[in-house]
């Protein structure tokens, strides 16, 4: 979990670079083509099947993961970079939220009180981070952010779906590939497609491949780990990109920005906690950005 919270974070620099010369939709299908040919030889190394009996689930799991892809990389172009990650980590606070909601709307009669508590600690948090980037020219990347992680929610929530329908992790993996492709590939037709310079197409390549590394490294640690421990050491990314922010972007440090960012771990934390004590382990092993 700490090298897969590393390569996300390095995948995040990659993204700012490559922001400077591509659109976002551009870098995902660069992203989902990379991970697509690394995963596809990888089935065929191992001799496994990519073939799925679920087609429906793995697009509408595609559709919202690509979609909080394709935000959280906008975010990321126009954001410090710790900021744009930890509005995506904002994830199992959003979790948390839609739990509230299925209690209230099933007529639970009781809601934890602990979960709610969790979820304001969360949304004071993105307050704090957002205070200091709230202006003309980053309120849009602010509001992407903070969307992006509440479809990469919705994106955990199938790929558990997808676990218990017996879908093999790195199968779920290949078919969001798949989807970036195809959903890049429509808004290169609408944005239209950048010209290569100089070394751009380096930071597409390294983009895909630490993603799909990640992902790699994140599926092995929730299979063999603890949630709460595998939660935790993930927040790393925040801290990760936080240094690259400071000493290759000249990032502000702020204050505010800081505790926001410890409140939202916090929540993170406390939600991850309280669901883990509650949900059994197969539907927990949801992994950022599978």
């Amino acid at each position: 979990m700490v090298g897969a919270s590393f390569l996300f974070a390095t995948m995040g620099v990659c993204v700012k670079f490559a922001s400077a010369h591509y659109h976002p939709g551009e870098i995902v299908f660069y992203r989902g083509l990379v991970g697509a040919l690394m995963l596809g030889g990888l089935a065929r190394w191992r001799g496994s099947s990519l073939r799925t009996p679920v087609p429906a689930m793995h697009f509408w799991r595609s559709a919202v993961g690509v979609a909080s892809l394709v935000l959280w990389f906008y975010a990321i172009g126009g954001l410090p970079l710790a900021t744009a990650m930890t509005l995506n980590y904002m994830s199992s606070v959003w979790m948390a939220l839609f739990l509230i909601g299925g209690s209230v709307m099933m007529g639970s009669a009781r809601v934890d009180g602990r979960l709610v508590a969790a979820v304001l600690v969360g949304f004071v948090g993105v307050a704090l981070v957002l205070r200091p980037t709230i202006d003309d020219r980053q309120l849009w990347y602010g509001l992407a952010g903070l969307l992006s992680g509440m479809l990469a929610a919705l994106a955990y929530l199938q790929v558990t779906a997808l676990g218990r329908a017996g879908e093999p992790e790195a199968r779920i993996v290949f078919y969001f590939s798949l989807g970036g492709m195809a959903a890049g590939a429509v808004t290169m037709l609408w944005t239209g497609a950048s010209a290569h310079v100089a070394f751009a197409p380096l930071w597409l390549v390294a983009v895909g491949v630490l993603a799909t590394a990640a992902q790699m490294l994140m599926t092995r640690a929730y299979a063999i780990g603890r949630t709460l421990s595998n939660a935790s050491l993930q927040y790393l990314g925040i801290a990760y990109a936080f240094v690259y922010g400071v000493l290759l972007f000249g990032d502000p440090v702020t204050l505010s920005a800081l505790a926001g960012m410890a409140l939202i771990v916090a929540a993170g934390l406390g939600a991850t906690l309280l669901r883990a004590r509650s949900v059994p382990r197969d539907a927990q092993g949801a992994t950022p950005e599978s």
